[in-house]
């Protein structure tokens, strides 16, 4: 299996080339960091500012409300339907 990692500066995932992180990377990070939700937010806001940087970095003006949605917007969902 090909893990679903990110590709800078585009950040686009690696294997299927939706902007990442995707769907398969965000289960494959809700299983690597179970029980420690914040350390996982934590991780997406310091990839979610990397992101931003490299876009930046670009010319790009990213939207950052669209960044902050894939990002960290997952999350509260994930946490819902696993019970937390």
């Amino acid at each position: 299996m090909i893990p679903h990692l990110p590709m800078r500066p585009a950040w686009l995932c690696r294997n299927c080339a939706a902007p990442w992180p995707c769907g398969p990377a965000q289960l494959a990070l809700v299983t690597e960091f179970y029980g420690h939700s914040i350390a996982l937010a934590f991780y997406l806001a310091a990839s979610m500012q990397e992101a931003t940087d490299d876009m930046y970095g670009l010319g790009l003006r990213p939207d950052l409300a669209a960044l902050h949605a894939r990002f960290l917007g997952w999350l509260s969902r994930a946490r819902r339907s696993h019970g937390r």
